[in-house]
Protein backbone atom coordinates (compact mmCIF):
# COMPACT_ATOMS: atom_id res chain seq x y z
CA UNK A 1 0.00 0.00 0.00
CA UNK A 2 1.24 3.42 -0.90
CA UNK A 3 2.21 5.69 1.65
CA UNK A 4 1.20 9.33 1.99
CA UNK A 5 1.31 12.21 4.20
CA UNK A 6 -0.86 15.46 4.76
CA UNK A 7 0.40 19.00 5.11
CA UNK A 8 -2.05 21.47 6.22
CA UNK A 9 -2.44 24.05 8.91
CA UNK A 10 -6.16 23.22 9.22
CA UNK A 11 -6.82 20.18 11.54
CA UNK A 12 -10.59 20.14 9.64
CA UNK A 13 -8.65 19.57 5.96
CA UNK A 14 -6.11 17.30 7.45
CA UNK A 15 -8.91 14.83 8.72
CA UNK A 16 -10.92 15.49 5.45
CA UNK A 17 -8.15 14.54 3.08
CA UNK A 18 -7.62 11.64 5.37
CA UNK A 19 -11.11 10.43 5.47
CA UNK A 20 -11.31 10.28 1.75
CA UNK A 21 -7.88 8.65 1.14
CA UNK A 22 -7.58 5.99 3.87
CA UNK A 23 -8.23 2.81 3.12
CA UNK A 24 -6.55 3.23 -0.80
CA UNK A 25 -3.64 4.81 0.86
CA UNK A 26 -2.02 4.85 4.11
CA UNK A 27 -1.63 8.21 5.62
CA UNK A 28 1.89 7.86 7.52
CA UNK A 29 2.49 11.28 8.69
CA UNK A 30 0.18 14.87 8.45
CA UNK A 31 2.32 18.38 9.36
CA UNK A 32 0.67 21.66 9.85
CA UNK A 33 3.52 23.60 8.48
CA UNK A 34 6.36 23.70 5.93
CA UNK A 35 9.31 22.95 8.61
CA UNK A 36 7.23 20.47 10.01
CA UNK A 37 6.51 18.80 6.70
CA UNK A 38 10.18 18.82 5.63
CA UNK A 39 11.32 16.89 9.03
CA UNK A 40 8.38 14.27 8.67
CA UNK A 41 8.83 14.00 5.37
CA UNK A 42 12.88 12.97 5.88
CA UNK A 43 11.50 10.81 8.54
CA UNK A 44 8.47 8.56 6.78
CA UNK A 45 9.41 9.15 3.09
CA UNK A 46 6.20 9.09 1.80
CA UNK A 47 4.73 7.86 -1.53
CA UNK A 48 3.43 10.90 -1.77
CA UNK A 49 2.61 14.70 -0.08
CA UNK A 50 -0.79 16.62 -0.36
CA UNK A 51 0.71 20.23 0.29
CA UNK A 52 -1.20 22.70 1.05
CA UNK A 53 -0.08 26.78 -0.63
CA UNK A 54 -1.21 29.06 2.52
CA UNK A 55 0.60 28.07 5.83
CA UNK A 56 2.04 29.78 8.49
CA UNK A 57 5.81 29.45 9.14
CA UNK A 58 6.72 27.92 6.21
CA UNK A 59 4.41 28.16 3.57
CA UNK A 60 3.91 25.33 0.91
CA UNK A 61 5.95 27.01 -1.87
CA UNK A 62 8.87 27.51 0.09
CA UNK A 63 8.39 23.45 1.24
CA UNK A 64 7.62 22.20 -2.14
CA UNK A 65 11.24 24.10 -3.42
CA UNK A 66 12.92 22.71 -0.56
CA UNK A 67 11.14 18.78 -0.76
CA UNK A 68 12.00 19.29 -4.20
CA UNK A 69 15.54 20.20 -3.76
CA UNK A 70 16.40 17.55 -1.59
CA UNK A 71 13.84 14.92 -3.14
CA UNK A 72 13.73 15.44 -6.89
CA UNK A 73 11.06 12.08 -7.14
CA UNK A 74 9.10 13.51 -4.49
CA UNK A 75 5.51 13.07 -5.91
CA UNK A 76 3.49 16.26 -4.26
CA UNK A 77 -0.13 17.51 -5.19
CA UNK A 78 -0.88 21.23 -4.41
CA UNK A 79 -3.45 22.18 -2.56
CA UNK A 80 -5.02 25.27 -2.73
CA UNK A 81 -8.20 27.55 -2.34
CA UNK A 82 -10.36 28.65 -4.95
CA UNK A 83 -8.68 31.89 -6.52
CA UNK A 84 -5.11 30.74 -6.01
CA UNK A 85 -4.46 30.15 -10.14
CA UNK A 86 -1.55 31.78 -10.48
CA UNK A 87 0.17 30.40 -7.45
CA UNK A 88 -0.82 26.74 -9.07
CA UNK A 89 0.70 27.31 -12.38
CA UNK A 90 3.57 28.38 -10.03
CA UNK A 91 3.46 25.30 -7.90
CA UNK A 92 3.11 23.01 -10.96
CA UNK A 93 6.18 24.68 -12.76
CA UNK A 94 8.71 24.24 -9.54
CA UNK A 95 7.81 20.68 -9.94
CA UNK A 96 4.24 19.67 -8.21
CA UNK A 97 2.59 16.82 -10.24
CA UNK A 98 -1.09 17.58 -10.07
CA UNK A 99 -3.03 19.64 -7.77
CA UNK A 100 -6.57 19.76 -5.68
CA UNK A 101 -8.47 22.42 -4.75
CA UNK A 102 -10.91 23.36 -1.56
CA UNK A 103 -13.68 22.37 -0.73
CA UNK A 104 -12.12 18.49 -1.74
CA UNK A 105 -14.63 16.79 -4.28
CA UNK A 106 -13.09 13.15 -3.37
CA UNK A 107 -13.58 11.97 -6.67
CA UNK A 108 -10.51 14.37 -8.02
CA UNK A 109 -9.16 13.70 -4.80
CA UNK A 110 -8.54 10.33 -5.95
CA UNK A 111 -8.06 10.61 -9.19
CA UNK A 112 -4.70 12.96 -9.25
CA UNK A 113 -3.44 10.91 -5.53
CA UNK A 114 -3.78 7.68 -8.86
CA UNK A 115 -2.28 9.24 -11.57
CA UNK A 116 0.80 9.93 -9.48
CA UNK A 117 1.42 5.99 -9.51
CA UNK A 118 0.84 5.55 -13.42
Amino acid sequence: MKKGMIVDDATVMRMRLKDILEGAYQIVAEAQDGQEAIELYEEHQPDFVTLDITMPKVNGMQTLVKLIALHPDARIVIVSAVGQKQMVFQALGQGAKDFIVKPFDPERVKLAIARLFK
